[in-house]
């Protein structure tokens, strides 16, 4: 049935609409007028502004910022060196001596990108190495640590293409020898090999179409954050102690707490950063970069960068192609099911006395599979990642399983508050808080 003229006139009454406008409480009338309509940046004030956050959190809580920071850089700095790069094996060893010799502020752009990898992989491994420690993927925030994983994995997948496109002798040989890891796969690897090469070697169609994916996959990256975040703040955030907030005097707005916090962090990183850039812009890559690709000459010793070289060394611990293989992605697939591998109810390290000391051995056995990475696939280095890659498995697939059903936890205390307040030696407790005797980290 048609409207009559009272109804449409209802219905097109400017007061009528006022009610299908969002509530913003922006000061600023043009500001205002778009949150009414749009209402990102009421948004952001909920999501950015007064969330509540535990009060405890320490500087280990400063990376996943300082990761995104990073990803910004990366993206920019990308975007503009992108205009300059030529994908072509005859031409792109030279384009990227261009960019560095006759493009204004070409050298600052490109050791910005380069030496941003390694500073991307540094506050990610020390992002994931805090989730481990305080027990941040177990329940509620699985999925949280899921997709943190896949975001690892395309990170990886990002930067061994990047390192492809300068076109040296590491970015060819490198190329051949992680793309020639899917031939270990029966019946179907040949096949899978000569589809990435685009060929029956790696030439010009493999770096063009790994410098396309290179440009595409970050991209993909800022939408699985995206993702991340949200499940971050469904879940919330953990803290040091492993516990929940209980009451409000547990949290504190994110703003202006943690934005300072945040803030101080990332002057301390952009420090950092510019020495690596501006005084060793090279000590973290690999002098035979500097010579162009050629197929004919073998260096004398392949590496990947250092952020591969613990799985590079997992690789090369078994001296079946294939078995290698399985244990290089098996180390990172096994991250996916850690939630339910670790079945304490006890989240934080700090109250887990005998996991803390295994994790914190995980910890140097990491950083020795990094180091016999580097080095020739000889003995004693072989026997060594044999012993590491075993410690690596055995953490996860034996350890953390027993430890669930035998350890016994420190006692927690009663709430975030009562802990804080009794670490700073003093203060009033929470109204119905009493703070239980607890152990320094």
């Amino acid at each position: 049935m048609a409207a009559g003229p009272h109804e449409q006139h209802k219905l097109s009454d400017p007061d009528n609409d006022v009610r299908h406008l969002h509530d913003s409480k922006v000061e600023n009338p043009v500001l205002r007028w778009i949150d009414q309509r749009m209402p990102v940046i009421s948004m952001i004030q909920l999501e950015y502004g007064s969330f509540p956050t535990p009060r405890n959190f320490n500087y280990f809580w400063n990376f996943g910022a300082l990761a995104m920071v990073t990803l910004a850089i990366m993206i920019a700095t990308g975007v503009i060196l992108s205009m300059q790069y030529t994908a072509n094996t005859h031409l792109a060893f030279d384009s990227v001596e261009r960019i560095m010799r006759d493009v204004n502020y070409g050298w600052l752009l490109r050791y910005a990108h380069s030496n941003g990898a390694s500073m991307f992989f540094i506050v990610t491994y020390i992002h994931m190495w805090r989730t481990l420690y305080y027990g941040s993927y177990k329940s509620p925030r699985e999925l949280l640590w899921m997709l943190g994983v896949v975001l690892f994995i395309l990170m990886m997948a990002t930067a061994f293409m990047g390192y492809v496109l300068p076109w040296g002798q590491m970015s060819f040989w490198g190329a051949t020898v992680i793309t020639n890891l899917f031939s270990a796969l029966p019946l179907i690897g040949e096949h899978i090999v000569t589809w990435l090469w685009g060929g029956f070697s790696v030439d010009n169609p493999t770096l063009n179409r790994f410098f396309s994916l290179h440009f595409l996959l970050p991209f993909l990256i800022v939408g699985v954050t995206f993702l991340h975040v949200v499940a971050l703040h469904i879940t919330g955030s953990n803290n040091p102690l492993g516990i929940e907030p209980k009451t409000k005097k547990d949290t504190i707005p994110f703003h202006p707490y943690y934005t300072v916090k945040d803030s101080v962090g990332i002057v301390v990183y952009f420090i950092v950063f510019a020495i690596l850039v501006f005084f060793m812009p090279n000590y973290l890559g690999h002098p035979d970069n500097y010579i162009p690709a050629n197929p004919l000459v073998t260096p004398a010793h392949i590496v990947p960068e250092w952020y591969f070289l613990p799985f590079y060394a997992i690789l090369r611990a078994v001296p079946d192609k294939l078995g290698g293989v399985a244990l290089m992605g098996g180390a990172l697939v096994i991250l996916f099911f850690l939630p339910w591998l670790d079945g304490s109810p006890v989240r934080s390290m700090r109250f887990r006395p005998i996991a803390k000391w295994l994790f914190l051995l995980w910890t140097v056995n990491f950083f020795v599979l990094g180091w016999v990475g580097g080095k020739p696939a000889e003995q004693p280095y072989i026997l060594i990642a044999q012993i590491g890659t075993a410690y690596y498995f055995a953490y996860f697939l034996v350890l953390l399983p027993l430890l669930a059903k035998f350890e016994k936890p420190l006692p927690l205390p009663e709430s975030i508050a009562s802990a804080v307040l009794k670490r700073r030696g003093g203060g009033p407790l929470p109204a119905g808080a009493t703070a239980k005797p607890m152990e320094k980290a």
